[in-house]
C-alpha cells in the first residue's frame, strides 16, 4: 500500500523515463544512473517525457512495490532541483505534485521543526 510520510526519502529522477519499464528495469536504473541502492526502502519517482505518467518504486522488504498513474488530461509539475540525475524532494512536495497543485505558487509559513536524532 502506498503511504507517504516523512519516514521515507523521495528521490525524483530528473530525466524522462521510459514508462514501459517495470520493477527490475527501474531498479537497475536506480542502481546504474542514480547510484543508489534500490533495496534501501527509499521511494524513487519517475516521470514520462510529457509528464503525464508517473511511477513510484519502493522496496518493501520482501519485494518491490510499484505505484503507477497516468493522467487523462494535464501533466505533473516537475519540482525545481539540481542538475543531477536525481534530487531529494519532501513527501509534502510529492503530495502536491500528485494532486496537481502548482509548486510555483506555494508559500510555506514559518514553523518550528525539531530534527530527530538518528
Amino acid at each position: 500500500m502506498l503511504a507517504l510520510s516523512d519516514a521515507f526519502r523521495y528521490f525524483l529522477y530528473s530525466k524522462p523515463a521510459d514508462m514501459r519499464k517495470s520493477f527490475y528495469s527501474l531498479a537497475a536504473l536506480v542502481r546504474e544512473e542514480l547510484h543508489h541502492d534500490p533495496l534501501t526502502g527509499d521511494i524513487f519517482i519517475f516521470l514520462s517525457r510529457r509528464r503525464h505518467h508517473i511511477k513510484l518504486l519502493r522496496w518493501e522488504g520482501d519485494g518491490f512495490a510499484l505505484y503507477s498513474k497516468r493522467l487523462e488530461r494535464g501533466s505533473y509539475e516537475l519540482p525545481k532541483g539540481g542538475d543531477e540525475n536525481s534530487f531529494l524532494i519532501s513527501h509534502k512536495e510529492l503530495l502536491l505534485v500528485l494532486q496537481g497543485i502548482s509548486l510555483q505558487q506555494i508559500k510555506y509559513r514559518k514553523r518550528y521543526s525539531r530534527k530527530m536524532a538518528s
